[in-house]
């Protein structure tokens, strides 16, 4: 257990052999001929004969101080050593080992080259040390004092290293390295393997090797440990959004029309297609009397949550305003006031609204800067209704002309957004107006249900089902 003392070294430097200090509390460096350990067993995996032979005598010392050439490499190899501490001030190493005087010859020789040491001599004084603070390395011995030849005791301590999330590397230390042993040792998570009695230089080498492979494996767990945070967090922000817009798009849906209005000789038809959960087109009916509806389209620039927010805004100040009482034209400046102050210079509305007389088949409307609805005639000719003035938001005040239309039965008034007609194909193409106003003329005798379902058919056959921007179809028939 004890070690064998030789020639007293007056050296500053380090023996390549194990070290220790002597009980009588001298300051002398020893250098060690031998290390007496437990009895030996078994084959050792490395031989015994390389530690002995990296041992130069007091002659070969001599000799290489006498050698003029030796000073320059004997200069870089003190740069490097100067570096190799330097690295070392940040690195913390945890010995275990049961032999005192084998942890004060390692304290010595590594406190020498700037490491922070600790030392246990337990199993379970090691395993209570890694719970309370972090190191960079663990140098373990695998015999203790219940067993001094299997390693057993060394193993059972791996295992539960093992179970430890973020474990510094390992290097063991025996002088019972068998091969079986080595291996076992190995499959338990031990990073290398240093015999007893060990070399100085080649321990060295091995703690600092191991020292840096630990800390590029730990920055590449925490590396990958944030990522996979960002992601948790990135997918839990993800679903939060997704929640919140199908509530929007359920609240959005109840502003618009759940039923249609109907009036008497007449057939009207709505559509609403969102190219988002939520989107920024708006229409509605809205019962004035008996004998008045009024209709209105809108399309709020943008996408997305802000143009529903802005939709929704709409939407109440139209239902506030309409009535028999105000006119069209009046309405449309009153709105635009409205939406002025309520909006950034950005954010402007297009829009369409109008009156129409049941009785007198008579449609006075205005058209803010909103896509010129249709009028198909029975006989195959149309018309725009383009009377009006800008859209509305981009100024304070505004003033509208007003637009009148007169109907006849067989009639078909469309309203729609530009999603509609800048629906494009996988090529490139856009819709069209014209391609609408063919479909319309083709089918102008259809139903309003079935000419609504004609126009979103054709539109999403054309696109692919793939709607850049929110559509919306408002069809008026008129009845024969």
């Amino acid at each position: 257990m004890g070690f064998f003392f030789g020639t007293i070294l007056r050296s500053p430097l380090v023996s390549e052999i194990g070290m220790s200090v002597p009980a009588s509390g001298q300051t002398e460096i020893f250098s060690t001929s031998a290390i007496s350990h437990k009895a030996l067993k078994g084959k050792p995996l490395f031989a015994r004969g390389r530690w002995q032979s990296g041992c130069p005598s007091k002659l070969e010392r001599t000799d290489a101080r006498a050698l003029g050439s030796a000073e320059k490499p004997a200069m870089v190899a003190a740069a490097s050593e100067t570096s190799w501490n330097h690295e070392a001030m940040q690195s913390r190493i945890l010995i275990a080992d049961d032999q005192q005087d084998v942890l004060d010859a390692l304290r010595l020789l590594l406190k020498g080259h700037g490491y922070s040491i600790e030392t246990v001599n337990s199993p379970a004084d090691l395993l209570a040390s890694v719970a309370r603070q972090e190191f960079d390395i663990l140098l373990i011995d695998l015999n203790y004092a219940r067993d001094t030849t299997s390693g057993r005791e060394g193993l059972d301590v791996l295992s539960r290293l093992k179970e430890l999330e973020d474990s510094p590397p390992v290097v063991a230390m025996t002088g019972w390295a068998t091969v079986g042993l080595a291996v076992e040792a190995m499959q338990y998570g031990v990073s290398d393997f240093v015999e007893k009695p060990w070399t100085n230089t080649r321990l060295l080498e091995i703690l600092r090797k191991q020292i840096e492979l630990g800390r590029e494996r730990r920055e590449s767990r925490r590396h990958a440990a944030e990522e996979a945070k960002a992601r948790e967090e990135a997918l839990i922000h993800q679903q939060e959004q997704e929640r919140e817009i199908a509530e929007a798009k359920a609240i959005q849906e109840k502003l618009l029309p759940r039923e249609i209005p109907q009036m008497p000789g007449y057939e009207i038809a709505s559509a609403w297609q969102s190219a988002r959960l939520v989107g920024g087109d708006y229409f509605d009916i809205l019962p004035l009397d008996e004998k008045t509806l009024g209709l209105c389209i809108a399309d709020v620039a943008g996408k997305g949550m802000p143009a529903a927010l802005l939709m929704s805004n709409l939407q109440a100040a139209v239902r506030g305003l309409s009535s028999l009482s105000v006119a069209p034209h009046l309405l449309c400046s009153r709105l635009n006031s409205i939406v002025y102050r309520n909006t950034d210079s950005d954010r402007f509305i297009t829009f369409f609204y109008a009156q129409l007389d049941g009785d007198k088949r008579h449609l006075s409307y205005v058209n803010a800067g909103h896509n010129p609805p249709f009028v198909v005639r029975s006989d195959g000719s149309h018309e725009r209704l383009r009377e009006g003035g800008a859209v509305l938001g981009v100024f304070a005040s505004r003033n509208y002309d007003l637009g009148s239309a007169q109907l006849s039965p067989g009639d078909r008034v469309i309203l729609f957004t530009d999603g509609v007609t800048e629906a494009c194909s996988p090529a490139g193409e856009e819709f069209g107006e014209t391609r609408l106003l063919r479909l319309l003329e083709d089918h102008r005798a259809l139903s309003a249900d079935e000419l609504q379902a004609k126009i979103l058919g054709a539109v999403a056959e054309f696109s692919g089902s793939r709607w850049q921007d929110d559509a919306t179809l408002l069809v008026l028939a008129v009845c024969e």
